[in-house]
C-alpha cells in the first residue's frame, strides 16, 4: 500500500488521522512502547514540517521537549530509527542538526493492526478506499447537489446528509441519485438508477456508505445496490 501524504485540501484531517492511528497503537503496546510512540507524537507535533517532511531538531532541545538527558534522547531516536518510523536524511556535522523523515509507508503498516479499533470509517480512509476514483472530474460550485431533505427522518436520509458533507462532489456524482429500497434487520437496500452506476458504487464507495450509514444507525451492517 502507498501511504497518503498529507498534502492538498485534505492534509490537516490526514495529519490528524495519523495521530489518531499512531495514539491508538501506543495505547495498546506495553508501557515502554507508549512512551516511546508518545515521544515520537509529540515531537512531531512540535517540530515535524509536514509538507518538507522535515525534522531538523537538535539532541538538547528534544530533552528539554521530553524532560530526559540527551544520552536518553540518543537511545529513543536509534530505537525510532531501528523501527523504521525514521530516516535519516542528512546526518548532522559540526554547527548542523541532523534531518530526519517519517517513513509514513512503515508506520501506516505498523499501525494498520488498530485501524479498525478506532472504527470502520476511519479503517476505510487510512485505507485509502474511500479516496475519490481517478477518473471523477470535479464539479463546479454550481453543479453540486443540495443537501438532502431530512423531513423523512430515515437513516438513508441522515446518512446521505453526513456524505453530502464529507465530500459534496462525490455525493453529486454517485450518491444522490441512490433511492432508499428495503430493510431488512440489518441489511439496507439501496436502488442506482442504472446497473453501471450500482456496480460503480459497489466497488468504489460501498465502505463510504456503509461507514455514514453506521454513524447514524450502529445496527446497520451491509448495503446491497441494486438497479
Amino acid at each position: 500500500m502507498q501511504a497518503k501524504k498529507p498534502a492538498g485540501r485534505n492534509a490537516s484531517a490526514l495529519k490528524y488521522d495519523i495521530l489518531t492511528a499512531l495514539g491508538t497503537f501506543a495505547l495498546s503496546q506495553p508501557k515502554a512502547k507508549q512512551r516511546l510512540v508518545l515521544r515520537i507524537m509529540t515531537l512531531v507535533t512540535a517540530r515535524y514540517n509536514w509538507t518538507r517532511n522535515e525534522l531538523a531538531v537538535g539532541q538538547r532541545e528534544i530533552a528539554r521537549l521530553w524532560s530526559v538527558d540527551e544520552r536518553t534522547v540518543k537511545r529513543e531516536m536509534a530505537k525510532l530509527r531501528a523501527m523504521g518510523w525514521l530516516v535519516v536524511k542528512r546526518q548532522g556535522v559540526r554547527g548542523r542538526v541532523s534531518e530526519y523523515g517519517l517513513d509514513m509507508e512503515r508506520i501506516y503498516e505498523d499501525t494498520r493492526e488498530v485501524w479498525s479499533s478506532v472504527g470502520p470509517d476511519f479503517e476505510h480512509r487510512m485505507s485509502g478506499i474511500d479516496a475519490p476514483p481517478e477518473n471523477v472530474v470535479p464539479l463546479r460550485p454550481g453543479q453540486i447537489a443540495p443537501a438532502p431533505d431530512l423531513s423523512q427522518g430515515d437513516e438513508w436520509s441522515l446518512a446521505k446528509a453526513v456524505l453530502h458533507r464529507e465530500d459534496p462532489a462525490i455525493y453529486t456524482a454517485w450518491i444522490d441519485a441512490l433511492a432508499r429500497g428495503d430493510r431488512a434487520g440489518g441489511r439496507l437496500t439501496l436502488t442506482a438508477p442504472s446497473r453501471f452506476h450500482a456496480n460503480y458504487v459497489l466497488s468504489h464507495l460501498k465502505p463510504r456508505l456503509l461507514a455514514a450509514c453506521r454513524d447514524v444507525d450502529a445496527q446497520i451492517s451491509d448495503i446491497v445496490v441494486t438497479s
